[in-house]
């Protein structure tokens, strides 16, 4: 079973979560594309549901597949988000951006009833940080934010290794909200909580990639067959 079978095999068990009628908050990336698709699959057997998506990407590919769409308001209620992740570690906190959707993400995934993460066994870490963090920022002088957000990390104790994720033809990556992305190379993420807030108190820092606290089961698939983690 390669890793694309696995994260299939993953996003068909969160399928079984699924209930008619349900508003779901649809993630991005590879892994998310597999429950979209499989979703779009009971859609068209009959099934009615709601998607609200995290991404542009992610909205094309609910569209293609029949997903009904819709614009969240105050009354909405999300009743599962399901989404991948790029690490997950022992206590189910997250680190998630690589596909650069982590704000809107982050949004969906905190208004849901429930939030349920699918991946393949190889994101399981005992500790966060092998997978470099996002870090979502602003634009406007961007060269500031960065040199606090590299003060901050060095006063956790971790190395400032950080990067301005690259778009096209060289060209600053643009997330779907029009801002910059900081890959932040750490290693090993001893107080993911204690970073987070760090980070979130730096003006100019939009969001950051992890997701702390947030998801109340992670299913991961591997060549022996489905693990829950709880």
């Amino acid at each position: 079973m390669n890793s694309d079978e696995m994260k299939r095999l993953a996003a068909a068990e969160a399928v079984k979560l699924v209930e008619p009628e349900m508003t779901l908050g649809l993630g991005t990336g590879s892994t998310a594309a597999h429950f979209v698709d499989l979703l779009g699959e009971r859609v068209r057997a009959g099934l009615s549901v709601r998607g609200i998506p995290t991404s542009d990407d992610t909205r094309r590919r609910a569209l293609a597949a029949g997903i009904e769409i819709i614009e969240p308001d105050e009354t909405t209620v999300i009743d599962l988000a399901v989404d991948g992740t790029d690490e997950v570690d022992l206590r189910l906190n997250l680190i998630k951006g690589g596909g650069g959707a982590l704000l809107r993400e982050k949004i969906i995934a905190s208004a849901a009833k429930r939030f349920v993460v699918i991946a393949d066994k190889t994101k399981k870490v005992s500790e966060l940080g092998r997978f470099p963090l996002p870090v979502e920022i602003d634009p406007f002088s961007y060269g500031l934010t960065v040199k606090r957000i590299r003060d901050a990390i060095e006063g956790q104790g971790l190395p400032g290794k950080l990067r301005l994720r690259p778009g096209k033809e060289g060209a600053p990556f643009i997330s779907d909200g029009g801002h910059y992305i900081i890959d932040c190379s750490l290693e090993r993420i001893h107080d993911p909580a204690a970073l987070e807030r760090a980070l979130v108190s730096i003006a100019g820092v939009v969001e950051t990639g992890l997701f702390i606290g947030m998801t109340e089961m992670v299913i991961l698939a591997g060549p022996d067959g489905i693990e829950i983690l709880k």
